[in-house]
């Protein structure tokens, strides 16, 4: 049972980080994904090209760290990884440098809410303060950012976006990039203007009223 979960796992992560790559959020090595069940995590091994990723270029390892199958070390941001999933129920972890999500992350230290679909990430996104990749630090900081969040920037490096499924946890990483690309569109016509705290509300009482992002039947 645990060699079919753990290659299932290694398999999700793959395809993940190919379509990642494939809408540019994964540039060559840069960036990482993983995913859990139990007490296994599937994450992407260091230095493997992510576009071309297979699942002989994911690595399954024990929540405490301990390798359990692949050749391959895991990223540098396993402690990372890691620690999001001893703070939170999210399922997958996704690291990326997308282009306008690392640019915003370079200015700003919070991305606002412009458009109200940015409250499916939990609200404005924090900007977790700058360490060097792969240490105790930036783990802290990153995992910090996240609380109440279901993405965080991470000043001139990149972003991370979480999700209780794997395809959400993408999903959100797309959603992420959007609006980083929103807010750099909007700033070249002007201030932004962000949505107030009682526009928000507002968004949030009628998307659950309204079963927003959800098919519904005809009456």
């Amino acid at each position: 049972m645990t060699e079919t979960i753990g290659a299932d796992l290694r398999a999700a992560v793959a395809e993940a980080s190919r379509r990642l790559a494939a809408a540019g959020l994964l540039i060559g090595t840069a960036g990482n994904v993983s995913a859990r069940a139990g007490h296994l995590v599937a994450v992407t091994a260091t230095g493997v090209e992510l576009a071309g990723c297979t699942p002989a270029d994911v690595t399954l390892v024990s929540t405490n760290g301990t390798v359990v199958e692949g050749a391959l070390a895991p990223t540098s941001e396993l402690d990372l990884h890691l620690g999001v999933y001893a703070d939170t129920g999210a399922a997958a972890v996704v690291h990326t440098h997308a282009p306008y999500a690392t640019a915003v992350a370079c200015v700003l230290d919070e991305l606002p809410v412009l458009h109200y679909q940015h409250l499916l990430l939990g609200g404005a996104t924090r900007v977790a303060p700058y360490a060097t990749f792969g240490t105790p630090e930036l783990a802290a900081h990153v995992r910090d950012a996240l609380v109440d969040r279901q993405a965080a920037l991470m000043a001139n490096h990149g972003s991370v976006a979480v999700g209780g499924s794997l395809d959400r946890a993408v999903e959100n990483a797309l959603l992420l990039e959007w609006l980083a690309q929103l807010h750099h569109r909007a700033s070249a016509l002007g201030a932004p203007r962000a949505l107030t705290g009682d526009q928000q509300a507002a968004v949030i009482e009628a998307a659950v009223r309204r079963g927003y992002g959800t098919t519904q039947e005809n009456p």
